[in-house]
């Protein structure tokens, strides 16, 4: 298989290329990435470089993006802008990325003839649970916040091309996702960066707010499963089955690096928080038998201890200089390669 991965230089979309090339030796990627503050092609290292891995630095709002695609057997869709908090301070970019660019990929796929597209969103498009309930495929789509409501729009659309174009396309929807690689923007790689430093850990309102976890191993299991058998127009969710509240978590990452939970520091709530979120997933696992694997407790210590010894990567990247690593190592290598 020949597979094009968008936003494949990002936190989800290189764990899924790392483990795409361990597990499937016969297949090449194409990974296409526009780089932005989110986008590290240190997170490629070392797979650049053994040939079944190729990098175009593109934006996927692109014409352009119909050159990659071309020979491709399927592509998986992970390029998007996700950041909760900057979609609340500014949506532009979001609304460009997330609609604009999936939309101008769908048309890009439906030229090139390519003969599977996997749109990967989020639960977050289904809005915020009380207390009990869990979110099936067929919950109604309630987005809250303005990243959620971009992600709800590619996901009609993608549908939608499916029923009136027949493009061979499905959607997945996952829960929270913590692992190596991950911007440590988001909630568990900020507990563990400010923790190690010994920094106030922020947590909005009383941390009361509950998210299901899912380790990224099993995330890209779970594709790998829905690219190879899942079904057209489908919707499949992918959860963890681990709800925690946030300050639990955050204890648990204080615990672990034996720092004192006198760290937490509680701050003004985000607009229009969700409280809750929770997956059902049982149509996977009927459908194809999967299963999350990884335990929370395990995870979580896997994640921590992943950030201590990679502390270099961290410390560029809370900095900002491994954005200078695709000008002064990829660009440079491209340009011997052209001589």
């Amino acid at each position: 298989m020949k597979l094009l991965v968008t936003g494949g230089a990002g936190f989800i979309g290189s764990n899924f290329v790392h483990r795409t090339l361990a597990k499937h030796p016969e297949w090449k990627l194409v990974v296409l990435d526009k780089l932005t503050y989110a986008g590290n092609l240190k997170n490629l290292e070392p797979e650049l470089g053994e040939g079944r891995c190729e990098f175009v630095q593109m934006d996927i709002c692109d014409r352009a993006v119909l050159d990659p695609l071309r020979g491709c057997d399927a592509v998986i869709h992970f390029a998007a802008e996700s950041h909760v908090d900057r979609s609340i301070e500014d949506a532009s970019a979001f609304v460009r990325t997330n609609v604009d660019g999936t939309y101008n990929l769908l048309q890009a796929c439906r030229e090139a003839g390519v003969p599977r597209l996997v749109h990967v969103s989020t639960d977050e498009v289904y809005g915020s649970l009380g207390d009990e309930g869990l979110f099936s495929e067929e919950s109604p789509l309630q987005p809250n916040s303005p990243y959620a409501a971009t992600k709800a729009a590619s996901d009609l659309g993608v549908l939608a091309y499916v029923h009136t174009h027949k493009l061979p396309a499905l959607v997945t929807r996952c829960s929270n996702n913590y692992g190596p690689y991950q911007f440590p923007e988001k909630f568990i790689p900020l507990m563990i960066a400010q923790a190690m430093a010994g920094e106030r850990l922020p947590v909005y309102g009383k941390g009361s707010n509950v998210r299901d976890w899912v380790h990224v191993d099993d995330h890209c299991a779970a594709l790998d499963v829905v690219l190879q058998q899942g079904r057209e127009g489908e919707v499949y969710n992918i959860g963890g089955g681990c709800e925690m509240r946030n300050l639990e978590v955050a204890k648990l990452i204080l615990k672990a690096l034996g720092k004192s939970e006198s760290l937490i520091q509680f701050v003004t709530d985000r607009p229009g928080h969700d409280l809750r979120y929770a997956i059902n997933c049982e149509k996977l696992g009927r459908e194809f038998g999967w299963q999350p694997q990884v335990q929370f407790d395990q995870g979580l210590a896997d994640t921590i201890a992943w950030y201590r010894d990679n502390q270099q990567w961290l410390n560029d990247v809370r900095s900002g200089q491994y954005r200078d690593y695709f000008q002064k190592h990829y660009v440079q290598r491209e340009k011997t390669f052209a001589q």
